[in-house]
């Protein structure tokens, strides 16, 4: 139980059930100094129901409360203010992840019911971009975060193998391309081949009509276009794997666009069924007035197939294959309409499944605060990023600990760590720029800092050789411990609200507060000091370090034991 269902459990005793506790947690606050307590309760909104002044309301509740579970409950003007028994509260804490260890914080919310999460999904035949990292990195973490509850995730990198893209890109290919100079730095190549095309068909009309003419005959089944399509496809995958195994993501499925060609006549005919499609000037959409939507275009006046067709194609058979409880799809904020059109589609297909799509959308990383274009040339690769990260890390490594064996290793899970961190701990709906320098110091609220507090923890213990005992109870009750024993128990809950929220930089944050917290206790105690206290000091570093270890688990980034 948290300390606010304690609060909550409490003053609803006291009330004689006139609140009950869901009511109360709502209303109450946690102190803006530690000198007002643990968790704090306002009585205004409770003056017109007992036609009474706020202040006597308070003093009344006092007089009422039963007071064994806290250590002190002040009244302070219309505030009562808790103060929780240091002593109980860290001895359960403590007892908790010294059990459970990894698997504290772990809920059964999921009952194994499948969450498919539509993530990374980078274009075919375009290098991976610090563009694709978000999608790629949120889609990641809250797969473990949603496995951390008790649901079972399908990670599906729905790949971008389809569109008109293709049909631009085989015009580039055909007119200026050469298959010996793309086969020794195909993605380079392919970009090049790209950017051109796009520059010279704002120019000419003709080279845009082209493409559209190639993609055609690639959805034809035309066996040259065919073979140009896998060949792009198969020497984008070698590179897109190389950078997955460095951010260490995996995936359940790889069927991107191109696997739904043929289940797009299905999707059609129920929308004939049921009389949706209407004609525009040779072209098929759905009306969609009623949702205040622009409509749906499903088909082009040429015949062929838009994204919102091959999505709908998508999120059926998803539904068929894994009966979700509910699917998540990490795509960037400027989807945001694609998405409502999608779900507006479905429910007028009559799917009461619609519901439960849902898009997690995010802001943009920009460089020196312009937007990065794949079309324009403008590209920033990730692999570029993430070595050069590595190698920032090494030299900081180099610096403060020459001796540190598998500096390499670790340099990596640092370096690559400080960027997936980076990217996380940002609300995912802002945009933020890009500082290589800013992300990769073990100062701030930065990953490498997370990491070191959690070596350092490591290091505290192997320094003391220090033995858990399960059967020991070991407890604190000084101001300098408390406040790392609340963060530590508040992580349970940070779980589930980073889950309700698809928002892992609520565990970013709170693993920096952990890391914050242990770091001033670390500068005020002398830990390893020989004294009754210090079994349960250690028992304290040993949970900052699971905790620490596991909140940058559900993030995607390793924790090494030194640094």
């Amino acid at each position: 139980m948290s300390e606010k269902q304690l609060v909550a459990q409490a003053i609803a005793k006291a009330l004689d059930g006139e609140l009950s506790a869901e009511e109360i947690l709502n209303l109450l606050e946690n102190p803006k100094s530690k000198e007002h307590g643990d968790v704090a309760f306002p009585t205004f909104s409770l003056a017109k129901k007992f036609r009474k002044a706020p202040q006597m309301i308070a003093a009344e509740l006092e007089e009422k409360l039963e007071k064994d579970a806290f250590e002190n409950v002040e009244v302070a003007g219309a505030y009562l203010n808790f103060f929780l028994d240091k002593q109980k509260v860290s001895s359960a804490t403590l007892s908790e992840i010294i059990t459970l260890g990894e698997k504290y914080g772990q809920h059964e919310i999921g009952q194994n019911r499948k969450v498919p999460i539509d993530l990374s999904s980078p274009n075919i035949a375009k290098p991976f971009s610090m563009g694709h990292l978000r999608s790629t990195m949120i889609g990641n973490s809250l797969a473990k975060i949603y496995e951390k509850i008790g649901f079972v995730p399908v990670k599906i990198n729905h790949l971008g193998d389809w569109g008109k893209q293709f049909g631009m890109l085989m015009t580039a290919y055909k007119k200026w391309g050469d298959k010996e100079t793309v086969e020794k730095n195909p993605i380079q190549e392919l970009l090049k081949l790209y950017v051109r095309v796009n520059a010279e068909a704002k120019q000419d009309e003709e080279i845009d009509a082209q493409g559209r003419a190639w993609f055609k005959r690639l959805e034809d089944g035309d066996p040259e276009a065919q073979e140009l399509w896998s060949w792009f496809r198969e020497e984008s995958l070698v590179e897109f794997n190389r950078i997955y195994n460095k951010l260490g993501v995996e995936f359940d499925s790889l069927n991107g666009e191109a696997f739904y060609n043929d289940k797009m006549d299905e999707i059609v005919e129920i929308l004939e069924e049921k009389n949706l499609l209407k004609e525009s000037k040779g072209a098929l959409l759905v009306d969609l007035e009623k949702y205040d939507l622009p409509p749906a275009l499903i088909k082009k006046t040429d015949g062929a197939t838009l994204y919102i067709t091959r999505d709908l194609a998508a999120a059926l058979y998803r539904k068929r294959t894994y009966d979700f409880y509910k699917v998540l799809y990490a795509v960037g904020n400027e989807q945001s309409n694609h998405f409502k059109q999608l779900k507006a589609v479905l429910a007028e297909m009559d799917f009461d499944w619609a519901k439960d799509i849902i898009h997690v959308p995010f802001g943009l990383i920009t460089l020196g605060g312009k937007k990065l274009s794949t079309r324009e040339g403008k590209v920033v690769l990730l692999e570029e990023v993430l070595d050069e990260a590595d190698a920032l890390a090494l030299s900081q490594i180099e610096a403060k600990n020459p001796e540190l064996a598998n500096k390499e290793k670790i340099a990596h899970q640092v370096g690559t760590g400080a960027v997936i961190f980076h990217d996380l701990k940002n609300d995912r709906l802002n945009s933020f720029d890009f500082d290589l320098d800013e992300v990769v110091r073990f100062e701030g609220e930065t990953g490498p800092y997370v990491q070191y507090t959690r070596a350092r923890s490591m290091s505290i213990l192997r320094k003391a050789n220090f033995t858990l005992d399960v059967n020991v109870q070991y407890s604190l009750n000084d101001k300098d411990s408390w406040e790392v024993v609340k963060l530590l128990k508040q992580f349970p809950e940070i779980v589930v609200r980073a889950a309700e929220k698809y928002e892992p930089s609520v565990i970013a944050k709170h693993s920096i507060q952990i890391a914050q917290a242990f770091n001033k206790y670390y500068a005020q105690v002398r830990i390893l000091d020989e004294n009754e206290e210090l079994p349960n000091r250690l028992a304290l570093v040993h949970s900052v370090a699971v905790v620490l270890k596991e909140s940058l688990r559900l993030l995607g980034v390793e924790a090494p034991d030194e640094m």
